[in-house]
C-alpha cells in the first residue's frame, strides 16, 4: 500500500474513530474468528466493521440490515466468491469498502455496487479478475476518490464506465504476466496513478507511457527490475503530463538509478522522489550527471547501499551536484556530504535524520581544512537529527552560504564552550536550535541578524549579558528550558514574541517586562507557579490581557486555562485567575498603617526600654531563683533517700572548660563563699577504677548533676556518658536532679543527633546562662547555689565544717 492510499485509509479510519467515540459499539472487530457467515449479532450502532481473515464465501441480502450506520467494511482475505445485488441496500452511508484478496471473478458484473453510491474508497485488488472491464455500476460511484484494482488483461475501453468519475488516486496492483493494450487508461481521470508491481519487473512500456501521458502524479512501487523501460519512455519525450514521479520500495543497481535520474532531468517532470531504495553495485568513481535541468526537486528517503566496497565521495558527489533547486536526502545513513564542484543552483537542502558529522561540506588538503564555497545560493538548510557536535565548527562549515536565511539544526547533541568565534552567515534570519542540549552560553554563538530563534527543549537557565546584541530578534522560543524568571530585553530591543512555556517560573517579575517595550505576545503557560504575594502582579497582568484593559497591548497566550498554582497545597491545580491574594496581606506598610501602627509603637517602646535596663534577663534569673527556693521548701526527703549521698552536685564539663570551673565555679560554690560540696573528676575520681565506674559512682553520690554546656561539651564522648547516666538516675529516682548551665550560645542544629536527650531537656527545662556582663555574675551564682542547695547527711555536714 503506497503513501497516498495509506493516507486515505488512515483518514477514513480516523474519521470512523472520531465518529464512534461516543459509543463502544461503533467499532466492531471480528477479524480472524474463523467465521463462515456475517454474524447476526452486529450492534445497531456499528460504523466500523472488520470481518477480514475469515471464511465468508458469500454475502447475502439482509445480512447488514441492522447496521444502517455502517461507514467502513473490511471483507479482505475471506475467499469471497459471491455478493448478492442488494447486499448493501441497507447501508447507504458506506464510504470505505475493502474486498481485496478474495475470489471475485468478473469486474463487469458487480451489481451490488449500485447501492454504494456514497463510496469514497474501494479496494478490489488481488481477486480472480481476468479482464479490467468495469461494469456500468461503477459509473454510479460519483463520490469515489480512491480505486484499487487488478486484472491480467487491460484493454481499450475497460475504464469507459468511470470516465465521468474524477478520482484522486487510481491504483493498479499488477503481476508480471500483464497483457496491456496501449491507451487503455485514456478513459480514467485521476490526479494520481499508483502502479504496484508487487516485487516484479517492469515489462509493459505501453502502460508506463500511458501513465506518463494521462496523469499528473505517477508512483511506481515494489519493483525489482525492468528499469530500462522507464529510461526508454523518459528519453522518448521531453514534455509529458506528469509533474511528479515517485519510485518506492525498489531494488536497483547504481547505474540504473543514475540513468533514470539523468533521463528524468531532461524531461518536464518537476519532482522526482525515491523511497525505501536498496542500491546494488554502488560506484567506485564519479558518475556523469546532466548539468542543467528544468526539474525542481529531488527527494530520497530511507536509501541504503548493499555493498561496503564503493567510493562514498563518488556517491555523495552525484547527489550534491544535481541541477535542481530543492534537494532532500532524509532518513538515510549519510555520514558525510561533499561540496559541489561548481556554484550550485540548489536553493533548499534537507539532510534530516541522517548521520552527518561536523565535517559536512568540507574537505582536507594535507593538514588544512578547506571550507565549501559553492553553496552560495542555498536559502534553506535542514540538518535535523544528525550527529553534529560542535556548534562553533558547524558555523565555520556554513560561513560561505551567503544567501542562507532559514537554518534548522534541531535534535543534535551540541557541545559549546562559550567561545565567541562563531562564523555564521550574516544573512540568517530564522534559526532552530531546539533539542540540542545547549546551555546559557549558546547566546554567544548566534547570527547577529537572526529574527526568529527557536531554542526550546534545551538546558538554558538564564540569558546572560551578550557581547553582541541581537538587534533584529523579534521572536524567541525558550519553551521547555530551566528559566526561573522572565528575561530582560536589553539585548533584544525589537522582540515582539517571547515563548516560555514549561520552564521553572514560580513568580515572574514584571520589572523585566517593563524593559521589553515592543513585546506583544508572551506564553508563560504550564509553569510551576507559587501563588503567594510576589505573584499578584503577574496575575493582575493576566486579567488585564484577558479583558484587554491597560495600555500595554500584551497578549498572554493560553490565559487563563494554561496557568495553575502548585503551591500552596490548598490552591494546587487552581487557575491563577480565580486565586485571590488580598493586597493588604502582601503590603506590610498598608497593614501597619491601618491596623498595627499603635501596637508596633507600643511594643517597640517596651522592647527598647527592657533592653536598655536588661529587664528580661533579670526577670528570668529571679524567676529561676524563686522556683529553686520553692522546690527546696516543697521537697520532702526521706532519710533513706540520703543514704550514700556525699555531694551537693557532680559537675560534668569538657576539659577545654576546666579553667572556668577552677577559676569561677569552684570558688563560688565551695568553701565559705558557697558552702557546697562539689564532686569533679580531678579531685574525686578514685585511682584504679575505670573512668566509667568513677562516673557512675560520682553521679550516685551526688544530689544534683551540673552539666556545663558548650561547643566542646557536645564533642566529648565522656560528657555524653555522664549525661546518659545522670538522666537515667533522674528517671529511676523520680527527682529533678539535672541542672544545665549554658556557657556559650549553643544552637539546636549544632547538637549531634546522639544527644537527643539533651535536645529534649533543653526544650522542656529552663537552663542557666553564664552572663558576659560582670554586674550579673552575683545573681547568676545566687541562682545556681539556690538550685544546688540541699540537705546532706549530718555526718557529712560536720566533716565539711571541720
Amino acid at each position: 500500500m503506497g503513501p497516498s492510499t495509506a493516507f486515505l485509509w488512515a483518514a477514513a479510519v480516523l474519521v470512523m474513530l472520531q465518529m464512534c467515540t461516543s459509543t463502544h459499539d461503533g467499532i466492531v472487530d471480528r477479524s480472524s474468528r474463523n467465521l463462515s457467515s456475517v454474524p447476526t449479532d452486529l450492534p445497531l450502532a456499528a460504523e466500523y466493521i472488520d470481518l477480514s481473515c475469515n471464511h465468508i464465501h458469500q454475502l447475502h441480502k439482509g445480512e447488514f440490515k441492522n447496521t444502517t450506520l455502517l461507514r467502513f467494511l473490511n471483507m479482505s482475505w475471506n475467499g469471497l466468491e459471491l455478493i448478492d445485488t442488494e447486499t448493501f441496500h441497507d447501508t447507504p452511508l458506506l464510504e470505505n469498502l475493502d474486498l481485496s484478496h478474495n475470489l471475485l471473478r468478473n469486474l463487469s458484473d458487480q451489481r451490488y455496487l449500485s447501492f454504494t453510491g456514497n463510496l469514497r474508497v474501494l479496494n478490489m485488488a488481488w481477486n480472480k479478475f481476468e479482464n479490467m472491464t468495469l461494469g456500468r455500476e461503477f459509473s454510479l460511484l460519483r463520490k469515489l476518490e480512491s480505486l484499487t484494482l487488478g486484472a491480467k488483461v487491460i484493454s481499450l475501453g475497460d475504464f469507459k464506465n468511470i470516465a465521468n468519475v474524477t478520482l484522486y488516486c487510481l491504483t493498479l496492483s499488477l503481476e508480471e504476466e500483464l497483457d496491456y493494450e496501449a491507451n487503455s487508461l485514456m478513459d480514467s481521470h485521476a490526479e494520481k496513478i499508483q502502479v504496484d508491481l508487487n516485487g516484479g519487473k517492469i515489462t509493459q512500456s505501453e502502460l508506463l507511457a500511458d501513465a506518463l501521458s494521462f496523469f499528473v502524479e505517477v508512483e511506481v512501487r515494489n519493483i525489482s527490475g525492468g528499469y530500462q523501460y522507464v529510461k526508454t519512455q523518459l528519453s522518448k519525450r521531453a514534455i509529458i503530463s506528469t509533474r511528479t514521479l515517485s519510485v518506492n520500495n525498489i531494488v536497483i543497481d547504481w547505474d540504473d538509478l543514475t540513468q533514470l535520474i539523468n533521463a528524468t532531468l531532461y524531461t518536464s517532470i518537476a519532482q522526482l522522489s525515491a523511497s525505501d531504495v536498496a542500491i546494488n553495485k554502488p560506484p567506485i568513481k564519479d558518475t556523469p550527471l546532466a548539468e542543467t535541468s528544468s526539474m525542481q526537486s529531488f527527494t530520497a528517503s530511507r536509501a541504503a547501499v548493499t555493498s561496503f566496497f564503493f567510493s562514498q565521495e563518488a556517491l555523495y558527489n552525484f547527489f550534491i551536484n544535481l541541477p535542481v533547486e530543492h534537494c532532500a536526502i532524509v532518513e538515510t545513513s549519510l555520514i558525510h556530504m561533499t561540496c559541489p564542484k561548481k556554484q550550485s543552483p540548489i536553493l533548499e537542502l534537507d539532510f534530516s535524520f541522517c548521520a552527518l558529522s561536523d565535517s559536512i561540506f568540507s574537505r582536507f588538503e594535507g593538514q588544512k581544512t578547506v571550507e565549501c564555497e559553492t553553496l552560495g545560493n542555498v536559502q534553506n538548510l535542514s540538518l535535523v537529527g544528525n550527529n553534529l557536535k560542535n556548534l562553533q565548527v558547524v558555523s565555520q562549515r556554513l560561513q560561505y552560504m551567503k544567501s542562507l536565511r532559514h537554518l534548522d539544526l534541531s535534535i543534535n547533541s551540541f557541545v559549546y564552550d562559550g567561545s565567541p568565534y562563531c562564523k555564521w552567515p550574516p544573512s540568517i534570519t530564522v534559526m532552530n536550535l531546539s533539542s540540542g542540549g545547549l546551555t546559557d552560553n549558546v547566546f554567544n554563538c548566534l547570527p547577529k541578524g537572526v529574527e526568529t530563534l527557536d531554542l526550546q527543549n534545551n538546558q538554558i537557565s538564564v540569558i546572560p549579558q551578550l557581547v553582541h546584541k541581537l538587534l533584529n530578534l523579534s521572536s524567541l522560543n525558550l519553551n521547555a528550558n530551566r528559566l526561573r524568571d522572565l528575561p530582560v530585553c536589553d539585548d533584544f530591543p525589537k522582540m515582539t514574541e517571547l515563548l516560555l512555556k514549561s520552564n521553572s517560573l514560580h513568580a515572574p517579575s514584571l520589572r523585566n517586562l517593563k524593559r521589553c517595550p515592543n513585546l506583544k505576545i508572551l506564553d508563560a503557560s504550564d509553569n510551576p507557579f507559587t501563588c503567594t504575594c510576589p505573584l499578584r502582579h503577574f496575575i493582575r497582568l493576566g486579567i488585564q490581557t484577558e479583558y484587554k484593559s491597560g495600555h500595554s497591548g500584551l497578549e498572554l497566550l493560553k490565559w487563563p486555562e494554561g496557568y495553575h498554582c502548585i503551591y500552596p497545597e490548598a490552591a494546587r491545580n487552581s487557575t491563577l485567575e480565580i486565586f485571590q491574594i488580598p493586597e493588604i496581606s502582601c503590603s506590610a506598610s498598608l497593614l501597619a498603617a491601618t491596623i498595627l501602627v499603635p501596637s508596633v509603637v507600643l511594643i517597640v517602646s517596651i522592647f527598647f526600654l527592657c533592653r536598655r535596663l536588661d529587664v528580661p534577663w533579670y526577670m528570668g534569673m529571679i524567676w529561676q531563683w524563686t522556683r529553686a527556693k520553692h522546690r527546696a521548701r516543697m521537697r520532702q526527703l526521706r532519710p533513706e533517700d540520703l543514704v550514700g549521698i556525699e555531694f551537693h552536685a557532680f559537675v560534668s564539663y569538657s576539659q577545654h572548660d576546666a579553667d572556668w570551673v577552677k577559676n569561677f565555679l569552684l570558688l563560688n560554690l565551695e568553701g565559705p563563699a558557697g558552702g557546697l560540696r562539689i564532686c569533679h573528676h580531678e579531685k574525686d575520681f578514685v585511682p584504679g577504677k575505670t573512668i566509667m565506674e568513677n562516673i557512675i559512682t560520682c553521679v550516685e553520690k551526688s544530689r544534683r548533676s551540673v552539666f556545663l554546656l558548650s561547643a566542646h561539651f557536645i564533642k566529648s564522648e565522656w560528657c555524653h556518658y555522664e549525661l546518659y547516666f545522670a538522666s537515667h538516675q533522674r528517671l529511676s529516682q523520680g527527682s529533678d536532679s539535672l541542672v544545665l548551665v549554658l556557657l556559650e550560645p549553643l544552637p539546636q542544629y549544632l547538637i549531634p543527633s546522639k544527644y537527643y536527650q539533651l535536645k529534649s531537656m533543653m526544650k522542656r527545662h529552663t537552663y542557666l546562662e553564664w552572663p558576659q556582663d560582670k554586674a550579673k555574675h552575683r545573681l547568676f551564682w545566687a541562682n545556681l547555689r539556690a538550685a544546688l542547695q540541699a540537705d546532706l547527711p549530718s555526718k557529712l555536714v560536720a566533716e565539711t565544717e571541720e
